[in-house]
């Protein structure tokens, strides 16, 4: 099986450039400017796509490994765009030890993605997460705010099914 990340097609708008170009200009010489213009481009875009970081690489004059360096260091920046339905699976030690592991398992079976992925159709995005507070509940995934609690595999399919 083959491990190529399916990528939504990047779909970024003259309008969403003309924002990031003004961000670099502001910032354009300042010390410290990357992380500053990298937060604002993700704000604009929703996530930091190699388009975007070529623009900020070519606008400032910064090589593309010391974004794309950033970007895959700090947690705070997403190199896929996020579904309009974000499943997060908890894989904190309650919830691993009553079976979230195949829970996780089961969705990237579902949805044909794996963890930090978008579906396609980019209705879908999934990641895995640490403690979310509802170990009384383990296991537990979030669909955007609801929390789904005392999951089994075979339960995982009718949930999504509400989502569609």
């Amino acid at each position: 099986m083959s491990m190529v990340k399916k990528t939504v097609p990047f779909e970024g708008t003259k309008e969403q450039e003309e924002q990031l170009l003004q961000v670099i200009k502001a910032h354009k010489g300042q010390k410290g400017a990357l992380m500053p213009v990298m937060q604002q481009a993700q704000d604009i875009y929703g996530y930091l796509p190699i388009e975007v970081q070529k623009i900020i690489s070519d606008e400032m004059d910064i090589p593309m490994e010391k974004i794309y360096g950033v970007a895959t260091f700090y947690a705070q920046f997403a190199l896929q765009p996020k579904g309009k339905y974000r499943i997060s699976v908890c894989l904190g030690t309650a919830c691993y030890v009553k079976g979230s592991g195949k829970i996780y398992e089961k969705l990237q079976e579902l949805l044909q993605i794996q963890g930090g992925e978008c579906t396609l159709d980019g209705k879908f995005s999934l990641d895995a997460c640490r403690c979310v507070g509802a170990c009384g509940l383990a296991p537990v995934m979030m669909i955007n705010d609801d929390v789904h609690g005392r999951l089994t595999p075979d339960q995982v399919q009718g949930i999504l099914e509400k989502y569609e």
